[in-house]
């Protein structure tokens, strides 16, 4: 099985505890999440609409929410992204194992991560918060 995540996803996902912008979306989520944790599942990385924006209410002509916000995405992406090579298709779990150790402490996402609505309920965001 193959997912196509975009960079920031892949923070989101180790921090996804079951919220979202409505039901549709929290489905979609909640199956990826499962999904990315199987041994056989593959992960192609973008800095585009995924396998989660695909439910997305905000998702509108592959513009998330209006242009300004889009490219803040975007960029959220790309911080993620220069840290890995987008070329390679990676293993699910060898990927999120990656992803601890590029991501292991706030300093590290808080380009990422500091104005995120989600990071009030995102448990990866707070553990690296309380780990201060």
């Amino acid at each position: 099985m193959k997912l196509n995540l975009r960079g920031h996803h892949l923070l989101c996902l180790k921090g996804f505890q079951g919220y979202g912008y409505d039901e549709d979306f929290i489905k979609n989520m909640t199956l990826i999440n499962s999904k990315r944790k199987l041994p056989q599942t593959t992960v192609s990385i973008c800095d585009c609409p995924d396998d989660i924006c695909s439910s997305c209410p905000n998702l509108i002509d592959g513009i998330c929410e209006n242009e300004i916000q889009n490219e803040r995405i975007v960029s959220m992406d790309r911080e993620v992204l220069k840290k890995l090579d987008i070329t390679k298709e990676y293993g699910s779990i060898e990927l999120f194992n990656e992803m601890d150790e590029i991501f292991a402490t706030e300093e590290s996402v808080s380009e990422i991560c500091f104005n995120c609505k989600w990071s009030e309920k995102c448990l990866f965001y707070q553990k690296l918060s309380n780990n201060r």
